[in-house]
């Protein structure tokens, strides 16, 4: 994700990539949405919360099939590519590039603990600025070198996720043996509990988040640091992976709209000719095992390295091809826009959904059935794509681009577009 800011001599935009960045923004409140809306464990299972069921079972998989992981991969794979292009620019401009990039992951850092702490828990920008700090190394690293290291991280993933998951197994077998001691009994039954605590906690999570400021603040600033410490420590491997593909398909010509139209098309026929079918039976296996965490330990593996990159990038390859074929022309300038702002409007969201959902605004905090999350969804994306290229049409950046272009500069920039009058 570029997150809409550009740190060297201002040079012809990529609107491809822009675009996709865009699409990429919008997409991830897809997800994003059952984390603002509900008690955070609901995410990953719609049992847990939200109803499993009819239409929310069918909200549910549609989300996870077509959007769950695509969108933050495809998120992270556009902060790699930016960091490159940023650099190539700082560099071309004869600036330090790893003065431009790291001034950028320092502010980037900040911005994201105050949006962690004080607005929403789930904040992404922290890990990316951690994670990008670690990946400029190889900003001008061969294609496939790129390509192969993250190739390498992915599979690790994929051999560690599968390995919990035969670990877990071998340890039911055994617990759950005739033979079994009570220890052992007594050990696998408390195992099992910790995997399913989540449930006890969800009264104080409605309590928390439809209580006003303080009750708020203080359930957030706790599932901020739950956040940093774990979930985000366990996709840090991935995040670097992702980005460092970001970087190789940057340098390829994937996101300008330099690949041959066959290409995009081979991209589009892997993604969806042959890795969203594979999704069928991960659905049926999770429902069938009613969303069981060790289950879930082996689904996340799989999908997450052999299925959500094809599939983000298929998603990305449409939005290319649109762009250059010149159909739907108004919809793809609006979400190039919105590509453009994409640090505001995703920053923005945040502001947003927390006014509605939490106590201190509108309160609705666990009222919605997960199916009623989405038109709420629509009418955000609505407001993105109006606001945005209006916007764009006044001023040079949107008003978080402006900052935090401002802050890594560490000097005001200019804000309001200059209007020449004949």
């Amino acid at each position: 994700m570029h997150l809409g800011d550009e740190m060297s001599t201002p040079a012809p935009r990529l609107h491809a990539l822009d675009a996709v960045r865009g699409f990429a923004v919008m997409g991830i409140l897809l997800l994003n949405i059952v984390d603002f809306a509900m008690p955070n464990y609901a995410y990953v299972d719609p049992t847990f919360y939200g109803g499993a069921t009819g239409a929310n079972w069918w909200a549910w998989a549609l989300a996870f099939v077509l959007a769950e992981g695509k969108m933050r991969g495809l998120f992270t794979m556009l902060f790699g590519a930016s960091t490159a292009m940023i650099a190539d620019r700082a560099l071309a401009a004869g600036e330090s590039a790893a003065r431009v990039h790291y001034s950028r992951m320092i502010t980037l850092f900040a911005i994201g603990m105050i949006h962690a702490y004080l607005i929403w828990w789930g904040d992404i920008l922290v890990l990316y600025s951690i994670c990008g700090a670690v990946v400029f190394v190889a900003w001008r690293w061969r294609t496939q070198t790129l390509l192969a290291i993250a190739s390498i991280l992915l599979l690790s993933q994929l051999a560690a996720g599968m390995g919990d998951y035969a670990a877990a197994r071998w340890f039911e077998a055994r617990a759950t043996a005739p033979d079994a001691t009570p220890e052992l009994r007594r050990k696998w039954s408390a195992y099992r509990e910790d995997l399913g605590d989540e449930r006890a906690k969800i009264p104080a999570e409605l309590a928390a988040f439809r209580g006003g400021l303080r009750e708020v603040q203080s359930a957030r600033s706790k599932l901020a640091l739950e956040v940093q410490k774990g979930t985000l420590s366990a996709i840090f491997f991935e995040t670097i992976a992702l980005m460092m593909l970001g970087m190789a398909l940057y340098r390829s010509g994937f996101f300008s709209g330099a690949w041959s139209t066959r290409g995009y098309r081979n991209i589009i026929l892997v993604g969806y000719g042959i890795c969203l079918p594979l999704y069928f039976p991960i659905v049926w296996w999770i429902d069938f095992a009613r969303f069981d965490p060790l289950v879930l330990l082996a689904t996340e593996s799989l999908h997450l390295v052999l299925l959500r990159p094809w599939i983000a990038l298929a998603h990305a390859a449409v939005i290319i091809l649109t762009m250059r074929s010149g159909v739907a022309r108004w919809l793809s300038v609006r979400l190039a826009a919105v590509g453009r702002m994409a640090f505001s409007n995703y920053l923005g969201t945040s502001i947003v959904c927390t006014l509605i959902f939490y106590g201190y605004g509108l309160g609705w905090f666990g009222y919605l059935d997960r199916w009623q999350l989405y038109p709420v969804v629509l009418l955000i994306w609505a407001a993105m794509l109006l606001w945005s290229k209006p916007w764009l049409d006044r001023f040079v950046y949107g008003p978080f681009e402006w900052l935090w272009r401002s802050m890594a500069r560490g000097r005001v920039q200019p804000f309001r577009r200059e209007i020449v009058v004949d």
